[in-house]
């Protein structure tokens, strides 16, 4: 599949500087990409290889002074990276639009409902009283259970599987390995030690333009629903627990854990490996630095966290940079207190001597 500068320059909105008859098929990182490839200049510390590389099509910022003459064409953006990262969804969403049509072996139940332009990849199952609505594909081995939902326009990769009556919603994404609607973690002490499932009632939600990375599990509601909104990121390795809400545009990185009945916020960032305790409310705007724990409320939007328990990041910052000089402030603190004794000792031998 092949387009031209003038296809990219028009997609990008971008203009047009160098030759006009460059044709590019692929991708590729500006310092590794050969004439047919396109690539992209967004940070200051590759410009290098700007003129190195053998990129036939180059976006770059708008505002790029030339240090020296460059191999390909470019094309000139205020976003770089941005604009690159739509063309790869444009590259992508054309790729996936010629996947089409039922392939055997699979199953659909006859109560199932099957939209226009849809596929369905070989050994997936379709439970009874199923939906998947017009242009979604629905990759091999995956499974949707009876009275779930698929959205228009979702992609559903290879080995997900959405349990019983959950709800995806128009142009979301779900990886490899995907698992929506499991139960969730719930069990009453008993009297003798042993505990008795409660049993889950629930759903799960995931609303429109959600993405979900590689083997995140979202667990159904005790009653009610675990609710996903619009436009939030979900990266691999995710845990979210029963009746969580996570509100719009929200990101959240890998091998996070959110317990059971908490809601996190509009907007909010949260780095790798955070675990945030349940019944907790995380507000609007919030930012979470990487391996933190939030064991409390958050209560005023826009705050930055750190640590564990997370607070102020600056003040995290300050006691992290106090605990990394604790064997040096030892040392000086040893160093006074043998000082101090040498002069005490010197005062008592000059007392004595009088």
């Amino acid at each position: 599949m092949q387009f031209s500068v003038q296809q990219i320059a028009q997609l990008v909105a971008g203009s047009i500087e160098g030759k006009l008859d460059r044709n590019v098929s692929s991708f590729a990182k500006i310092e590794e990409a050969s004439e047919n490839d396109l690539a992209f200049l967004a940070n200051p510390k590759y410009e290098e290889y700007l003129y190195t590389t053998k990129a036939g099509i180059i976006i770059v910022g708008s505002e790029l002074q030339l240090k020296q003459p460059v191999f390909g064409t470019l094309i000139r953006v205020k976003d770089p990276y941005s604009s690159f990262a739509s063309l790869m969804q444009f590259y992508q969403q054309m790729v996936s639009q010629q996947l089409s049509g039922i392939e055997e072996p699979s199953f659909i139940h006859s109560t199932a409902s099957i939209g226009n332009n849809v596929f369905v990849g070989a050994f997936a199952y379709i439970g009874e009283g199923a939906i998947v609505e017009d242009g979604s594909k629905i990759h091999p081995q995956v499974y949707l259970g009876r009275n779930s939902r698929i959205g228009k326009g979702s992609i559903v990769f290879p080995g997900v599987k959405i349990y019983h009556d959950c709800v995806i919603g128009n142009n979301v994404t779900l990886h490899a390995g995907v698992v929506i609607g499991s139960d969730g973690f719930g069990f009453a002490p008993q009297a003798d030690g042993t505990y008795q499932k409660v049993p889950q009632m629930g759903n799960v939600v995931i609303e429109d333009d959600v993405e979900i990375g590689a083997n995140t599990c979202i667990d159904r509601a005790t009653m009610g629903s675990t609710i996903i909104r619009q436009g939030t990121k979900l990266d691999n390795l995710i845990q979210i627990a029963h009746n969580t809400e996570v509100g719009e545009h929200s990101v959240i990185a890998a091998q996070t854990g959110i317990s059971g009945s908490t809601k996190i916020g509009k907007r909010v960032m949260v780095g790798g490996q955070v675990g945030v305790a349940g019944h907790i409310s995380v507000a609007d705007g919030t930012k979470v630095g990487a391996q933190s724990g939030i064991t409390k409320t958050v209560r005023i939007p826009n705050t930055t966290l750190n640590g564990t328990p997370a607070h102020d990041y600056t003040a995290s910052m300050r006691s992290q940079a106090v605990l990394r000089r604790l064997p040096d402030l030892e040392k000086k603190i040893n160093e006074l207190e043998n000082l101090l004794i040498a002069l005490l000792k010197e005062r008592d031998e000059i007392s004595s001597s009088s």
